[in-house]
């Protein structure tokens, strides 16, 4: 088609043409002349950061500040946006900005964007005081901060906000405030603090670690608020009764926090909602007709709940659905096909309780395409439409049954899924000739028996743990593939894997965590695992490995978390750990010689597990250097954790590491700083050393022969929580500042040599007597043994009488045991016979008793 231009036209587009050539002019003019002052900031807030890998290196005092990356000035030269984010893949920041954020950036006049997210800086500070201009102290003056409309400083995990009253400074303006991730755990008056923005409209505050939602204040000055997310902190109360009566409101999140009581039937009013997520609560009781009147509502999540009774009828009238999920609840009633005939437009699916019935008609159609499908207590023979569902990406099935399935269809219609996810299902299949294809395949828990699968290369995450797999690991990794495996995440824990370890792993470069645990593997780790140059976590505990570890694991830089414990490996503990390394555990071998000195250069190190071993020689004076266990740098919700990025999306793995601490047997998710060397042939004394790591949570070092006192730099250890130094012979009294050691939960310092009266303070004295016995030269609460530290009046006869009374009471509670004593004895004395442990273990006691006896009374 070609358009004519008439005269006046051609008039016109000369003047625009000349506006055109006139701005550019100008622009040319100014360009190389940004704003002196506002560059002075800019340099004011670099000098107080750390730069690693250089983001801010065309920020230069000789550079015009218009031309620095991230920086976009308006026409005359004043800085209007700051866009810094740090791009990462997985959850490695080292080449991110770090330090201090300080407030003297808000002294840009004109700017309305900052986004410096997902960084890593530390803390919020007033603005600094440069050298080379004068900028009055922020904090201190009168009138705003900048006019900023905008502000992102989210998943910066390592920022402690102490106040956050400065952003009343911005109150004016700032329209979307996005502080997802951030510590804000001291923020008691968050809530107050934000009323107070009037412009608000958009507030992202997920995964804070707040606790305090003012669920009892009616009303809050949030007169434009129209996004809430909140989700992922440690709200434990009702709902607050404030987010319902914001007219404007359209997107709220609370998910994943710990509310209880009723869904408010209030929420009808909320005519603007279109998106409601209240998953992962503990909410209760029905859900409210009155959500069936939110028109305008597509994304519906009530999952994760205590909810009970039926699914109302308004609900299905909701044609604008684009999502629901009333998954993992305790509804009850009938679900249908004739539910869904006004749900054209739905995508995401959720739906089952155990009270559920599915009845669809064997032959009906769908009106929807579904991307995402949860489903649970599900008779799955009885969901034939499940397989007209073509353009699923995510299909979750859990607690279901798959009697009579037809397995070519179901694997199927699962390998053109993305994300699959099949869990603690009846689905006893054999699984040895199926080829998977989904990028992130989970069959945890299913009773699937038979050889490992095969997978193409288009999988990156493959879990099967806690099934009854009995074949071995050559099934799936010396497999012929096409293509360059793209495998990240292999988890095969908890079944009943046989035969060696194969030499197959070179295949396998790719991956990043590695989970073996609890099989029947045998053999020789092999020196191919030196070739998994990315491998991060690496868990092949509880099976029959034997031998040396090979040298080649050396070669393995980034590896994090080693869990080597419960086989049968041999040899020294040699340097072949990586300096980064966080966790070490190889307990239950037969590792022999001394405790390495290269242990000391894993400065990173924060479980340390060489327990039921036969290690020689003395404990070294060099764990000092391990700083991560001096400094308690990490936030409560840190977690071992690894992060997958898969097309289009990342996943997180925490990763789970087994402790014996306290006593028991804990899986830990969490950063724990601990060591355990019991249980091994250790002598001389415990370095000083050792009680300066003041960030210690756990030590275990009983059962071997070590000699000494305990020092009274102990008192310094506040994280303590576990302490066993039970069967030594550490002698001299127990220090005084062991009583200050308030976390401590567990104690053992039986069966050594202390002696003298037991530190008074209840931290001490509760415990039960079975943390001191075998002390014989101990006395005090908890234990019988009365402390004579002063003689009273009268001298001897005084004495005498307090030496007959204890004896009485001895006595007493000597014949009051025989009874029970006699018929325990019996069968002590009977079992000794047949079991040689028991003997030992019997004997042993008896031993104990004597010298007790004899050193009480004689």
């Amino acid at each position: 088609m070609v358009r004519m231009i008439f005269p006046s036209q051609t008039k016109l587009l000369s003047l625009l043409l000349s506006f055109i050539i006139i701005c550019n002019l100008v622009r040319c003019e100014t360009k190389g002349s940004c704003n002196q002052k506002d560059k002075q900031i800019l340099l004011c807030f670099k000098n107080g950061l750390t730069d690693p890998s250089h983001i801010l290196s065309s920020w230069s005092d000789k550079e015009d500040c218009c031309e620095w990356r991230g920086v976009l000035c308006d026409i005359n030269g004043r800085v209007i946006n700051l866009s810094l984010r740090c791009i990462t893949y997985g959850d490695n920041k080292t080449h991110c900005l770090s330090g201090e954020f300080h407030l003297s950036i808000f002294e840009l006049e004109f700017l309305n964007y900052l986004d410096l997210s997902n960084h890593d800086f530390k803390a919020i500070h007033s603005p600094l005081d440069c050298q080379n201009m004068s900028l009055v102290n922020t904090l201190h003056r009168s009138g705003n901060f900048s006019n900023v409309v905008y502000l992102d400083l989210s998943y910066n995990e390592n920022l402690v906000v102490d106040d956050l009253r400065w952003l009343l400074r911005l109150s004016s303006s700032l329209e979307y405030l996005n502080l997802n991730s951030l510590n804000l755990h001291k923020q008691t008056q968050w809530f107050q603090i934000l009323t107070m923005l009037p412009s608000l409209s958009e507030l992202y505050m997920s995964n804070c670690l707040l606790e305090n939602a003012s669920p009892s204040v009616l009303r809050a000055n949030f007169t434009s608020l129209e996004n809430i997310d909140l989700s992922y902190n440690d709200f434990s109360s009702e709902m607050p009764i404030w987010l319902f009566n914001l007219s404007r409101l359209s997107y709220l999140d609370l998910g994943n926090n710990r509310f209880y009581g009723q869904i408010p039937e209030t929420l009808s009013n909320l005519r603007n909602m279109y998106g409601l997520y209240l998953g992962g609560n503990k909410l209760n009781g029905t859900i409210p007709n009155g959500l069936g009147r939110l028109a305008g509502l597509s994304n519906l999540d009530l999952s994760m709940n205590l909810l009970t009774s039926v699914i109302p009828t308004t609900l299905w009238n909701l044609s604008s659905l684009l999502s629901l999920d009333l998954s993992s609840n305790n509804l009850t009633g009938v679900v249908s096909d004739r539910n869904f005939a006004k749900h054209s437009k739905l995508r995401e699916l959720g739906l089952g309780s155990p009270s559920i019935v599915f009845d669809f008609e064997s032959h009906w159609m769908p009106p929807f395409k579904l991307q995402r499908l949860d489903l649970q207590y599900a008779d799955v023979k009885l969901l034939p439409w499940l397989y007209t569902q073509e353009s699923l990406t995510t299909l979750k099935i859990e607690y279901s049954f798959f009697k009579n399935v037809s397995q070519d269809m179901f694997w199927s219609l699962a390998n053109n899924c993305a994300y699959l996810y099949l869990t603690n299902n009846n689905m006893t299949w054999d699984i040895s000739n199926v080829l998977l294809n989904s990028n992130n395949v989970v069959l945890d828990g299913n009773g699937l028996s038979g050889d490992l699968p095969k997978l193409t290369a288009n999988v990156r995450v493959f879990r099967i743990s806690g099934n009854n797999l009995s074949g071995s690991l050559s099934s799936l990794l010396c497999q012929n593939m096409k293509e360059k495996s793209n495998l990240k995440y292999l988890d095969v824990s908890n079944n009943y894997l046989s035969g060696e370890l194969t030499e197959c792993w070179k295949n396998w470069k790719s991956l990043v965590h590695v989970d073996l645990r609890r099989n029947n593997l045998t053999g020789m780790i092999p020196p191919s695992m030196g070739t998994l140059s990315n491998l991060l976590s690496l868990h092949i505990y509880n099976n029959k490995l034997h031998g040396e570890i090979p040298v080649s694991l050396k070669s393995l830089p980034k590896l994090v978390i080693v869990n080597l414990g419960r086989n049968k490996i041999s040899g020294n503990i040699s340097n072949w750990i990586g300096h980064d390394i966080k966790v070490l555990q190889l307990r239950s071998n037969e590792f022999s010689g001394d405790i390495p000195l290269q242990i000391c250069q894993l400065s990173s190190l924060m479980v340390l597990d060489l327990a039921s071993n036969r290690l020689t020689g003395t404990i070294p004076h060099c764990l000092h250097n391990i700083t991560a266990m001096i400094s308690n740098n990490t936030l409560e919700r840190d977690e071992f954790k690894i992060i997958i990025n898969l097309p289009s999306i990342g996943f997180l793995y925490s990763i789970e590491v087994p402790l014996l601490a306290k006593g028991f047997d804990l899986n830990y998710y969490k950063y724990m700083r601990v060591i355990d060397f019991s249980n091994n042939h250790l002598s001389g004394r415990t370095p000083l050393e050792v009680f300066s790591l003041t960030a210690l949570q756990s030590l275990n070092l009983s059962q071997n022969q070590l000699i000494g006192t305990i020092p009274e730099e102990i008192g310094n250890m506040k994280a303590l929580e576990s302490l066993d130094f039970s069967n030594n012979t550490l002698s001299g009294e127990i220090p005084q500042t062991m009583s200050v050691l308030s976390f401590l939960g567990v104690l053992n310092l039986s069966f050594n040599n202390f002696q003298g009266q037991i530190p008074l303070g209840t931290q001490l004295q509760g415990f039960s007597n079975l943390s001191y016995i075998g002390n014989p030269q101990l006395c005090g609460t908890p234990l019988i043994e009365k402390c004579n530290n002063n003689e009273a009046p009268g001298g001897g006869d005084t004495k005498l009488m307090e030496n007959d009374e204890e004896e009485f009471e001895v006595m007493q509670w000597f014949y009051m045991g025989m009874g029970v004593g006699f018929a325990t004895s019996f069968w002590i004395v009977f079992g000794t016979l047949f079991k040689r442990t028991w003997r030992h273990a019997y004997f042993n006691f008896l031993y104990d008793v004597k010298d007790w006896f004899m050193s009480r009374w004689f």
